[in-house]
């Protein structure tokens, strides 16, 4: 195997090496197979078009256009031409599947499906990447600069997966860098010739003969063997720094551990918000079980499980604050706000996560009062919420939970008492930055609402049912001080722009409020227990009753149920101020299964389960966006059909200016032009063919160089020596007699020029015409003289002397 054909190969595995950073983030792995195959065709066609050779530029295009075909045939065979060709169809699934891909990455939680789009940027991406590596590693035989892409490709996968990609995909992706820069240095000293390294006479070597020259086999050399060892230190140090010195932070490797600190005496716990993957997980197409429990409830529909509440609102997103975590104490401390007069039962809980769920925080109900439970966890009192330390997650657990069922009623809540002022500072906090219009909505929402319980059952009530509001998770939850704004304007989004958005409108209304993240009830099973999936993903808002404590609401249209204070007291000595009138229910609970959502698409389920409010027509809801524009489209079929004719130029410019030359002669025609036009076809033809033009040479003189060099019949020997007689004439004869058939003089010398030259000389000539290389002088003489007509106003002869300089000749070959 050739030096670059090694180098090219080194460079398909390096690339390959940095995708495997990849393989984490998307199930299953056939993809990577997929792209493996389509870069060793298109590594494989650069190599033959090196061996041509083509110019660099020229293999580059030849890869890309190998391809983009390829490509076509994997993903859209059905809307190309002939099963390759991307035609207009082609194009536009193109784009929808890119469009579908984006939308799908911000969509799954890792990891995530191979969706069609997912696969198409997966497969593109390292194709892209690899062409850019083997450009610059072995068509321009640069190998260093060729990490900047394999570290792009790593720092996508780094960037994607959770805590970073981790040491072992780092090893892989260096290793495969370290592999290149090794071929790359193997090569360049393989070109010095024999090389000696190490000490000691020949006798001292097997044969006795001197040491082994580059590229022998036998032991590494000197300067192999020091850059091999320079390489080691450098990835030691490269893996040992960042894992010594813990503020650095986990950057492009992921750091296993992290957490809240260890020891009894405190630590924090981070603001890491849990709602990033909380869309992913409703938009999962396969509904994976998260959780099973099994609990002495009577009734599971209110058994929210809680994993985490946020509690900090800054205009842009809802997050958990920085607090101090402790150890977990045997009896957790009663719950903020709750009295002996509101009615509660006390339940157990057996929980069972399965083995793929990996999260830093414990869902658990709320409130609990005893958790029994292995491995290292702390406790946040604030949130009451449990945290892992040192890398403690929830994968494969299992622990038991004793907590508290809290049943207010309607009355205890309109009638509660102003929240201590310390707690209402807090938790009413509002940014500067909130749009007035989240104000002026929740004051004109809650209108004619006495108390804070009624305005809060109107802001629900509004967001469930009667304000048109539809729940749909391909909405992007947004960012910015003007998201909720905006959703109050689109009325169309899912549970996170709910609970957001009740939760500070509640907050303008100085009512205390938070946002809890966490699992609905999830689904009973035939034998007793209930299942909890990737479906069942939740956030709520919690807003705080002195007396009753922080009491969750549902405003989320068709998800979860409405909890049954949330009705009006059948005694009718407390109003909510509710707008419209509520169905009847029994308090007698369902023992049947249960489904999330409970009710039907256009029904909301109480509590007690024995009532579903019918939820009113929907309005302002917008379509689904659709597909590319037509004018999108046809950008994007313009540029690929640019793309594919870019490397036709050179053979097209070639083909016209052959036939414009040839096609001069002619009865009544100029003499003298003629025959130059047939001399600069011939000196053009013979420079196709490698024999590059030397104007210091008579017209007789280049005619016997090219019969030489390119070893010509006597026929086409004849047929050259008859031009260069005419173009003598013409140049410096008085009187110049006309010269017939000097055309087809110059293609019998074109057919003798070719049957002498070698199949890649004769490719070479025909597809990438070396003479071509006068239109990027004409088109660079052309930008200069457009410079200086702008620069000055004097004539241009300075552009003129600038192209003639960049005429080939002897000293230019």
């Amino acid at each position: 195997m050739s030096g670059r054909a090694r180098l090219a190969l080194c460079a398909m595995v390096a690339t390959l090496c940095a995708a495997c950073a990849l393989l984490p983030l998307v199930e299953p792995i056939g993809w990577m197979i997929q792209a493996a195959i389509l870069l060793a065709i298109m590594t494989g066609v650069g190599a033959l078009a090196r061996r041509v050779p083509l110019a660099g530029p020229l293999v580059i295009g030849a890869q890309a256009l190998v391809a983009v075909p390829l490509l076509t045939l994997l993903f859209t065979p059905g809307e190309a031409i002939v099963g390759l060709l991307p035609g207009p169809e082609a194009i536009a699934e193109f784009g929808e599947l890119l469009q579908g891909g984006v939308q799908d990455v911000g969509r799954y939680a890792i990891p995530a499906p191979v969706t069609p789009g997912i696969r198409l940027l997966l497969v593109a991406g390292v194709l892209v990447i690899g062409l850019v590596v083997d450009a610059l590693a072995v068509t321009y035989r640069s190998a260093a600069p060729a990490g900047l892409p394999l570290l792009a490709l790593y720092s996508v996968a780094a960037g994607l997966s959770q805590g970073g990609a981790g040491w072992l995909w780092f090893l892989i992706a260096a290793a495969g860098y370290l592999l290149l820069l090794m071929a790359e240095g193997r090569d360049r000293l393989s070109q010095w010739g024999r090389v000696f390294g190490g000490t000691g006479s020949g006798a001292d070597r097997p044969g006795g003969g001197p040491a082994f020259a580059a590229g022998d086999g036998g032991p590494a050399l000197a300067p192999v063997r020091t850059g091999r060892r320079i390489g080691a230190l450098a990835l030691g140090i490269a893996l040992a720094v960042p894992a010594v010195l813990p503020s650095l932070g986990s950057g492009l490797i992921g750091r296993a551990g992290g957490g809240a600190g260890s020891g009894s005496g405190g630590g924090t716990i981070s603001a890491v918000n849990p709602l990033v993957s909380l869309q992913d997980s409703l938009n999962q197409p396969e509904d994976k079980e998260v959780l099973n429990y099994r609990t002495t409830a009577a009734d599971t529909r209110g058994l929210y499980l809680r994993i985490v509440a946020l509690d900090q609102f800054d205009g842009t997103t809802w997050k958990p604050s920085e607090r101090t975590v402790t150890d977990v104490p045997e009896q957790l401390p009663q719950p903020p706000g709750l009295n002996s007069t509101v009615g509660r039962n006390r339940i157990n809980t057996s929980i069972s996560t399965a083995e793929w769920y990996a999260q830093n925080w414990l869902p658990l109900p709320y409130p609990a009062s005893k958790v029994d439970i292995s491995g290292r966890w702390r406790f946040e009192p604030e949130g009451r919420t449990l945290v892992g330390d040192r890398g403690q997650n929830t994968r494969g657990l299992q622990y038991q939970v004793e907590s508290l069922q809290v049943r207010p009623t309607s009355r205890q809540l309109a009638t509660a008492p102003a929240p201590p002022t310390d707690l209402l500072r807090e938790y009413t906090k509002i940014p500067d930055s909130l749009p007035p219009v989240v104000r002026t909505t929740a004051r004109q929402v809650t209108h004619g609402a006495p108390t804070a319980y009624a305005k809060a059952v109107k802001l629900q009530d509004w967001f469930a049912l009667y304000g048109g509001f539809s729940y749909n998770t391909d909405v992007r939850a947004g960012s910015g001080s003007g998201a909720i704004a905006r959703f109050l304007r689109q009325k169309e989004g899912f549970c996170v722009h709910f609970s957001f958005s009740m939760a500070a409108m509640a907050r303008t209304l100085g009512i205390p409020a938070r946002v809890a993240v966490g699992f609905t009830p999830g689904t009973k099973q035939p034998d007793g227990t209930t299942s909890v999936s990737l479906k069942d993903a939740h956030a709520w808002p919690e807003l705080y009753f002195q007396g009753i404590g922080w009491t969750r609401f549902e405003p989320t249209p068709t998800r979860g149920s409405i909890p049954d204070y949330a009705y009006p007291d059948t005694s009718g000595t407390a109003d909510p101020g509710s707008p419209t009138p509520r169905p009847s229910h029994s308090e007698a609970p369902s023992d049947g299964p249960t489904t999330a959502p409970s009710c039907g698409p256009r029904e909301q389920r109480s509590d007690s389960g024995s009532a579903c409010v019918t939820l009113p027509a929907q309005s302002g809801a917008r379509p689904p966006e659709g597909g590319l524009s037509p004018w999108v489209i046809a950008v994007i079929a313009l540029g690929a059909v640019l793309v594919l004719l870019l490397p036709t130029v050179p053979l097209l410019w070639r083909l016209r200016t052959r036939s414009r030359r040839l096609a001069a002669g002619g009865p009544g025609g100029d003499i003298a032009a003629d025959a130059l036009a047939a001399w600069r076809e011939l000196l053009d033809t013979a420079w196709d063919f490698g024999i590059v033009p030397d104007e210091s040479l008579t017209p007789r003189k280049a005619a016997a160089r090219i019969i030489h060099i390119g070893e010509l019949q006597p026929e086409p020997a004849a047929a050259a020596n008859r031009v260069a007689a005419a173009v003598e004439q013409a140049l410096y004869a008085p009187h110049p007699r006309p010269v017939a058939g000097l055309a087809l003089d110059v293609q019998q010398i074109r057919a003798g020029l070719q049957a002498g030259a070698t199949r890649g000389m004769r490719l070479r000539a025909q597809l990438a015409p070396r003479s071509a290389a006068r239109l990027r002088w004409a088109c660079s003489a052309r930008w200069t003289s457009l410079l200086l007509r702008l620069r000055t106003s004097r004539p241009v002869a300075t552009a003129r002397r600038a192209a003639t300089v960049l005429r080939p000749g002897r000293q230019r070959a």
